[in-house]
């Protein structure tokens, strides 16, 4: 196994992290590596926000559903969908430039995500901790006033970085499930809820009994929560800012 492929099979998120520093060298080689990512015709259909203002640190860390180790990352960074500078371009050179759609986020939203996990490869590689934090979806009104962000660009993910502690470090990373499970050969195959349960078994090592809460409680945590309205809420808000 080559080392690119065992930090992908090593990287866990980080969400508790040293005093340590990241460096600018290393801030810079986590950036770059980010803007080496495919993108949609080499349109780099997003923009990267370094959040170096503690104040905004601590702002983002309490409206993304009150996560203070948000605030306590040594380096935050806001990965926006943006087709701004293209729509601002298409105006500047061609004649009855259409307003954006549905289509053009989500294009949009790929180049974002594709950029951002190339940046946590990187960071990885260069023994810096991260965690993906899909909680900027919410907010989105107060996080555009925040960052000042135009019609087109909007919050579509962040990440934190740090040094992780030796407990991260120690920390087993969790189970995922097998590729037999979770590949399909030419088209979707629709499992029976027993072949779901066995998949969620194998992946979880619940038992039958334990299985039931075991999703219980994860529906609770994740589907049933408060903060699934407020993103729901706020993804509704994004797209109809996006496309009016």
């Amino acid at each position: 196994m080559n080392q690119t492929i065992k930090e992908l099979y090593d990287r866990k998120s980080v969400r508790v992290f040293t005093d340590e520093n990241i460096t600018e060298e290393e801030k810079k080689i986590i950036m770059n590596a980010a803007l080496q990512a495919p993108t949609a015709g080499n349109m780099a259909l997003y923009s990267i926000i370094d959040i170096q203002d503690q104040k905004i640190k601590d702002i983002l860390a309490q409206r993304c559903d009150h996560q203070p180790f948000i605030a306590r990352a040594p380096m935050v960074l806001v990965f926006c969908a943006d087709y701004q500078k293209w729509f601002d371009m298409f105006n500047e050179y061609t004649i009855g430039v259409p307003k954006l759609e549905e289509s053009d986020l989500i294009l949009a939203g790929q180049d974002c995500i594709i950029a951002a996990q190339n940046a946590v490869v990187a960071a990885e590689s260069l023994g810096i901790g991260s965690c993906y934090i899909g909680d900027i979806l919410e907010n989105f009104e107060l996080n555009k006033e925040l960052l000042n962000l135009p019609k087109y660009a909007v919050p579509y993910i962040m990440l934190v970085f740090g040094k992780p502690t030796q407990q991260q470090k120690d920390r087993i990373k969790q189970k995922r499930f097998t590729l037999e499970d979770m590949v399909h050969v030419n088209a979707y195959h629709h499992k029976t809820i027993e072949e779901t349960k066995v998949m969620f078994k194998k992946q979880s090592g619940k038992s039958d009994e334990e299985l039931a809460k075991y999703i219980e409680a994860f529906a609770k945590r994740k589907f049933f929560a408060e903060f699934r309205n407020e993103m729901n809420r706020s993804a509704r808000a994004i797209i109809k800012s996006w496309v009016e």
